[in-house]
């Protein structure tokens, strides 16, 4: 049986600690921390506030199994920019993978964002290529595992379906480099969600599992969209899948995260357990 996490960037209005007492109270396997202000963004982590992190992390008793920072819009798309607009999205990435390792995560999310309207997809590869070796590189030296997502039509034009990550790993060859699904991606183009697990076999490491509108990248709480959820929540557990799968709520419920939190993870046990 997978693991399932809770996603903190809901809780970015609220007290840090909500956070970890919401993980643990509802049942969640892990928090998967969402790596931007006022939180848990990577420098501010570096000068000192992962302490307050660190001992949250260990009153509750809540493993931070995965770390995924801000990165794939502002102000650190690497996709995106000059040479040394790259070069300083890696840096800061560098920066993000050590406090993942201090925090004592397993693995931290990257995701190749938009490359611009009139980026050819030679110029986009290379640029990928030689971002991913590096950072690559650098976690497995580190010892932190790099999981890299595939996004939605709307978020990236250069890396959006299983075959993308395939690409990738025949250019970058890396054990600690692997691939994740967030359902949603796969569900809007039309792409069969279980093939993932069929063509990336071992190197699919990390899920995300929010339902979909059908339409676009919104995030919805499970059950509610029009995915048949139930069916793919049991179709994965029977492969059998193992490894973790974070319910991905974003900006929709900043409002009320912990009623959203409480009800996601409700719903998905009542599914599995039909």
């Amino acid at each position: 049986m997978f693991k399932i996490g809770m996603f903190t960037s809901g809780y970015q209005r609220n007290n840090i600690e909500d956070m970890f007492t919401d993980a643990r109270r509802f049942g969640y396997d892990y928090i998967e921390l969402w790596g931007g202000r006022p939180h848990a963004y990577a420098p501010d982590l570096a000068d000192g506030d992962i302490d307050e992190i660190i001992r949250l992390r260990d009153k509750h008793g809540v493993p931070i199994t995965g770390f995924c920072p801000e990165h794939n819009a502002y102000p650190y798309n690497f996709m995106i920019g000059s040479e040394r607009q790259r070069e300083d999205a890696v840096r800061y990435l560098k920066v993000c993978l050590d406090q993942a390792k201090a925090l004592g995560s397993d693995f931290m999310l990257i995701s190749p964002a938009h490359a611009g309207y009139e980026t050819t997809y030679a110029q986009m590869h290379d640029r990928l290529y030689r971002t991913v070796e590096d950072l690559a590189a650098y976690a497995k030296n580190i010892g932190v595992k790099l999981v890299v997502e595939t996004l939605t039509p709307e978020e990236s034009n250069c890396f959006k379906n299983a075959d993308d990550l395939l690409d990738l790993f025949e250019h970058v060859d890396n054990d600690y480099l692997y691939g994740m699904m967030d359902i949603v991606v796969p569900f809007i183009q039309q792409e069969q969600m279980t093939s993932y697990f069929t063509l990336l076999g071992d190197k699919l490491y990390h899920l995300h599992i929010p339902d979909s509108n059908g339409v676009d990248a919104t995030h919805l709480v499970p059950g509610e969209g029009v995915m048949p959820y139930k069916e793919l929540l049991q179709e994965i557990r029977d492969l059998p899948y193992e490894r973790t799968a974070t319910i991905e709520l974003v900006t929709n419920y900043l409002s009320e995260p912990r009623l959203y939190s409480r009800r996601s993870i409700d719903n998905v046990r009542a599914m599995l357990d039909e």
